[in-house]
């Protein structure tokens, strides 16, 4: 059963929560501290900052947060940095609250718009929000990598709706925030509602950093050998992650049980001529290549297999690094 059709009776707080904690559990979720406390601050009415460390579950947080709209009859916009965020988390949200309830809007496509919850980039909103102002039908505004606000040339995307929609309640994410004062100072005295920064320095997965002087190719072997796959290669340009993941397949990554099981995670999976057919040599390999410039068909695929733990190199941009959820042990660069 999806979340969305566990909706209680009656939108109430103490109910909406009940409900989500005990969707979670059956997942085998359990809320951190900062998790419960953002969550209970969204059901009471308030504009949220979260600013807890990446791996922490934010999208716990915003999934609750989008709950709580669509049993108040809200409408809910998530809003990211890049188009390949907003398919991943089209998809995410499908499986969890149905797909008749979620859409998508990019700007060069739309997938059910008028659904209460939308994914979109951050432009897509800010045109919203231009246009209509405080008569846009948004209930509720989730957005994620909230740093983005400070980037001298997109920042304005995620400036414009916090000034002209009054009327929404703001969940604001990030990982890497600083002082955040004048926000909660802003939106309390624009909204009507109280602000609170929910902050945790709390990383459920530990860093640690290594230099090596080693050729790439060696030191892949060798973090494959140490148990430490997948690996992500970031490279600058979208033209060198597809020729590092041409020269990674010269070596043999995977075990013949391993390639077989990608094998079958792929099926019948139609790649196109041209570098369709080069991204299924590299995949069989266990060799995923991701940039913005594939094609949402091929990074979603990537995408699927490196969440199956059928991947041992990734090569790609930074794309991954904006919050994409692909498990990665070892970030070569």
């Amino acid at each position: 059963m999806h979340l969305g059709d566990r909706l209680p009776a009656a939108p109430d707080a103490d109910l909406v929560y009940e409900t989500f904690v005990g969707w979670a559990a059956e997942r085998g979720l359990t809320l951190y501290p900062a998790q419960e406390e953002a969550l209970i601050e969204v059901l009471s009415g308030s504009n949220v900052i979260v600013n807890t460390p990446t791996g922490s579950g934010k999208s716990l947080v915003a999934a609750g947060a989008q709950l709580a709209a669509l049993a108040d009859g809200r409408r809910s916009f998530y809003t990211a940095p890049i188009k390949a965020l907003v398919s991943e988390k089209f998809f995410d949200l499908c499986a969890t609250f149905g797909r008749e309830r979620v859409g998508m809007m990019t700007g060069d496509a739309a997938v059910n718009p008028g659904a209460p919850i939308v994914c979109c980039t951050a432009e897509v909103l800010a045109n919203i929000a231009l246009r209509h102002g405080d008569q846009a039908d948004v209930g509720q505004v989730v957005m994620d990598e909230f740093h983005f606000y400070a980037e001298p040339d997109r920042g304005w995307a995620w400036q414009v709706p916090l000034l002209t929609l009054p009327q929404a309640q703001m969940v604001l994410m990030s990982a890497t925030l600083g002082d955040v004062s004048r926000f909660e100072e802003d939106l309390t005295r624009r909204t009507g509602r109280p602000t609170v920064t929910v902050r945790s320095a709390t990383r459920p997965v530990p860093l640690d950093f290594e230099f090596r002087l080693t050729p790439v190719l060696e030191t892949v072997e060798d973090l494959i050998a140490d148990g430490r796959a997948p690996v992500y290669i970031v490279h600058f340009t979208q033209a060198s992650a597809v020729e590092r993941a041409q020269s990674m397949t010269s070596t043999n990554l995977c075990t013949r049980e391993e390639k077989d099981a990608i094998a079958e995670l792929i099926g019948d999976f139609r790649f196109a001529p041209g570098f369709g057919k080069a991204l299924s040599r590299y995949v069989r390999a266990g060799v995923g290549v991701h940039h913005a410039g594939m094609l949402p068909k091929y990074r979603r695929l990537v995408e699927r297999l490196a969440q199956a733990g059928l991947l041992k190199v990734i090569c790609g941009t930074d794309t991954l690094g904006v919050g994409i959820n692909v498990p990665i042990r070892t970030v070569l660069i």
